[in-house]
């Protein structure tokens, strides 16, 4: 809302209050121009009050907007430049990290090639029953003769 539209509407109030006053005052003449004379007064004084109270709200806006000028940029160079030495710090972290985990996928390539080559002879063996007891194997022996 702009000042001078808050000022005519202020304006206007004091204006119809008066009127109103005017018309259903219970006081005589001299009475109520005393009255109203020493409102208008006061009315003067709140105004000016509220004035400079509004003039000190605006300098202390611009004083505000001032320092986030200047502090603002130099926050932002600070965080900048933090970020960028973290960033420096960590990279050789990274870098061993990377090699790490390429190592590790190594091994994992190698095993899964290992169980896979172990699978395949597995496959390709033929079955021989293992001679543990020899009453067991003269059993075989005679069961595959007959």
């Amino acid at each position: 809302m702009k000042v001078s539209n808050f000022f005519a509407g202020l304006a206007a109030g004091l204006a119809a209050g008066t009127i109103t006053a005017i018309l259903t005052a219970p006081k005589s003449g001299e009475e109520l121009r005393g009255s109203i004379k020493s409102s208008g007064t006061e009315w003067k004084q709140s105004m000016n009050e509220l004035k400079a109270r509004i003039t000190e709200l605006k300098e202390s806006i611009n004083h505000l907007t001032e320092e986030s000028k200047a502090q603002v940029p130099e926050a932002m160079d600070g965080l900048k430049a933090s970020l960028q030495s973290w960033q420096e710090g960590t990279a050789p972290a990274k870098e061993h990290l990377q090699l790490e985990i390429q190592a590790i996928q190594n091994s994992i390539e190698q095993l899964q090639a290992t169980i896979s080559k172990d699978k395949d002879d597995e496959e390709k063996k033929p079955e021989r029953p293992t001679a543990i007891d020899p009453k067991k194997a003269d059993n075989n022996k005679n069961s595959e003769t007959a």
